[in-house]
């Protein structure tokens, strides 16, 4: 396979519009009951994550990820499945809430996967191993910052790959954001999304401790995690937008 093709890391809903017509992150349409309003606001909420670009892959796919891939855009990217990415988030979101939270190592190297990571790690407990991951954290117990997790969570298997080497050499479970170019063969649990994108990474950690949260008892429904924190809270901003 050729090497993935330069590409800008911030797809987000520029990229994918013209795409976000397709099935609603539910079977079941709002209701108006009494608890329409809660309905209604889901709605909202699944239009929303749909718009963040959380779906929209690379022009390039490997068969690690062939099987979370609906179809290509008319760009020649490679659309994700939601219904793959949401059900896989709950699937993590169960193997984490079994854990010990604080020995659940979250890293990023990517800068825009910083404050995604920040925020998760804050809500939920969670520690953040950010920017360059250091050899022998994972295996070194001589180096101060040493530890040993009960899972490692990474958000793209390439740009954090001594990570996911150092939880395989410890016998450590994995679970990975992947995008469709991603190779994912040391990786236990695969979430597929978007992990370029500021917007994207936002709204997966977004999703990831909302479903932590609900499986520690912290929060019951989708208004109160928009109480604790909003997708927007989890961006990652450019200097320009915060000077």
């Amino acid at each position: 396979m050729s090497n993935p093709k330069d590409r800008p890391d911030d797809i987000d809903d520029k990229t994918s519009a013209g795409i976000d017509e397709e099935a609603p992150l539910s079977d079941s349409a709002p209701v108006e009951t009494q608890e329409g309003q809660e309905a209604i606001d889901t709605d909202n909420l699944e239009k929303m994550i749909l718009s963040t670009g959380i779906r929209v892959g690379t022009p390039v796919k490997t068969k690690f990820m062939a099987p979370f891939i609906v179809k290509a855009n008319p760009e020649g990217l490679y659309i994700l499945d939601i219904s793959k990415t949401l059900a896989r988030v709950d699937v993590a979101a169960k193997f984490i809430g079994r854990a010990n939270i604080s020995k659940v190592a979250v890293t990023s190297a990517r800068e825009y996967g910083k404050t995604p990571v920040e925020k998760f790690c804050e809500l939920t407990g969670a520690t953040q191993i950010l920017g360059r991951f250091m050899p022998g954290t994972f295996t070194n117990p001589s180096l101060p910052n040493y530890m040993e997790p009960e899972i490692v969570v990474v958000t793209d298997p390439q740009a954090d790959q001594q990570a996911v080497l150092e939880a395989t050499r410890a016998g450590v479970p994995v679970i990975a954001i992947a995008n469709s170019d991603n190779v994912t063969s040391k990786v236990d649990l695969v979430i597929p999304a978007n992990n370029r994108g500021r917007k994207a990474l936002a709204t997966v950690y977004w999703l990831l401790a909302r479903e932590v949260l609900k499986k520690q008892g912290a929060i019951k429904s989708d208004s109160e995690m928009l109480e604790k924190a909003s997708i927007d809270d989890f961006e990652t901003k450019l200097v320009e937008e915060v000077s």
